[in-house]
């Protein structure tokens, strides 16, 4: 009969390098994926941000989308009448002149 060398330690070298490789790149992964979510949520914080620094804009999870387009129309047509007095302002001070 003959002699089969033995083979253990080549196989517990290859199991723990296996095992190394694939913790180094589950870490790997990992770290990309928290990076990943992190960048998302900074760039959710950038979309929200500049509207609810008044305070006005924070969303509620109990008002419904047609609510807010009415506060939205609200808004605009305060803003278009305030646009309209201040044109009428510069226009009455330029006939003054």
């Amino acid at each position: 009969m003959g002699q089969h060398p033995d083979t253990a330690p080549a196989t517990l070298a290859t199991l723990i390098t296996g095992a190394v490789i694939g913790a180094a790149g589950l870490a790997w992964w990992l770290l990309n994926e928290a990076d990943r979510r992190r960048q998302l949520g900074s760039q959710k914080a950038m979309l929200y941000a500049p509207r609810m620094q008044d305070g006005s804009e924070v969303l509620d999870p109990h008002t419904n989308g047609h609510n807010r387009n009415k506060q939205l129309e609200e808004r605009v047509e305060k803003l278009n009448a305030a646009i309209a007095d201040v044109r009428r302002q510069l226009e009455g001070m330029g006939k003054s002149d």
